[in-house]
């Protein structure tokens, strides 16, 4: 990579003592870790609406489609002046080239998932989504979107980065005013990945490109960008992983020696019943691509949808 990949991130998670009490959530996985490949645009938006450090908490009340945003224990409605900073920043935000947004979990401004939404009887019901995440998501329906919390979970952890990667791939694609020709090659190269999310939709994006001479580049690119990013929210299951899998094996099955072939094969039985993680019949493949010079799979993304230095498929 010749340059960091900008993503957006509640301020509080890069150590920024922006919280109500005066503090911060660190998290050196994203800053020690993503850091080396991301750059960083904080958000806080209890800071950057006008509220002091330190501040009364805050929760929401109501109605979980909309609720509405109130101080704990003096019950002032912060809710209009919340909403305002979020319908300027998110237009802010549309020039910053993001690709990608890791929220703080449970924040009644920036939580994404779950969020405690309080109504007038009763237990806090867990349907509700922050007034700035909410904002956010509706604004950037495709950018990819996380919790930090959840970055725990090493399938959501590796499903949120591959489609980080995917969505800058596709900037820079269409920042070289990609024309139809080029889109095939695209096409072509992300095949195996999309595979590995949803066939379904990997059908459909090879319908659209084939009929792509009856439509305008606009109109085309728009299309094949909405399945594209929806694709990948599929995740890559390990039955969906070992169906690519056999797949790439017959390009050099005819290459390989009988005790290779039966090597690999082995390799992804193990991966099939969880004995192994998916790097270890990944690396397999990857030596015979490289051994044989099978050039379709060489530029397959498949093969390393985002940095190795980064252990994703060490875990799943």
């Amino acid at each position: 990579m010749t340059e960091k990949i900008k993503i957006g991130v509640s301020s509080c998670l890069l150590g920024n003592p922006v919280r109500y009490d005066g503090g911060h959530k660190h998290d050196r996985y994203i800053t020690d870790m993503l850091g080396q490949y991301f750059d960083f645009i904080p958000v806080c938006p209890e800071v950057e609406c006008g509220l002091p450090v330190p501040r009364e908490t805050m929760r929401l009340v109501g109605d979980p489609e909309k609720p509405r945003l109130l101080t704990t224990r003096t019950k002032v409605d912060m809710t209009d002046q919340m909403l305002k900073f979020c319908n300027r920043k998110v237009l802010e935000l549309e020039t910053s080239e993001l690709c990608g947004f890791i929220f703080k979990k449970d924040s009644p401004s920036s939580g994404l998932y779950r969020v405690k939404v309080y109504g007038d009887t009763g237990p806090a019901q867990r349907n509700g989504r922050g007034l700035f995440a909410a904002a956010f998501a509706d604004q950037f329906p495709l950018l990819p979107l996380e919790e930090e919390g959840r970055l725990n979970d090493a399938k959501l952890r590796e499903n949120f980065i591959e489609r980080v990667f995917c969505y800058h791939r596709w900037k820079d694609f269409i920042a070289n005013q990609a024309s139809y020709k080029e889109l095939i090659g695209f096409h072509a190269r992300h095949k195996l990945q999309l595979m590995a999310h949803s066939p379904k939709l990997l059908s459909a994006m090879g319908r659209l490109v084939a009929s792509g001479k009856t439509l305008s580049v606009e109109e085309l690119m728009t299309s094949y960008f909405d399945l594209l990013m929806t694709a990948l929210t599929y995740r890559a299951t390990v039955k969906k992983n070992v169906n690519v899998l056999y797949h790439i094996i017959g390009y050099f099955k005819k290459q390989n020696s009988s005790d290779e072939q039966a090597e690999l094969i082995e390799q992804i039985e193990r991966y099939a019943r969880h004995f192994v993680p998916l790097v270890v019949p990944l690396t397999l493949v990857s030596h015979y691509v490289r051994k044989y010079k099978i050039s379709y799979l060489t530029d397959q993304t498949y093969l390393e949808p985002h940095p190795a230095e980064l252990m994703l498929r060490n875990h799943v």
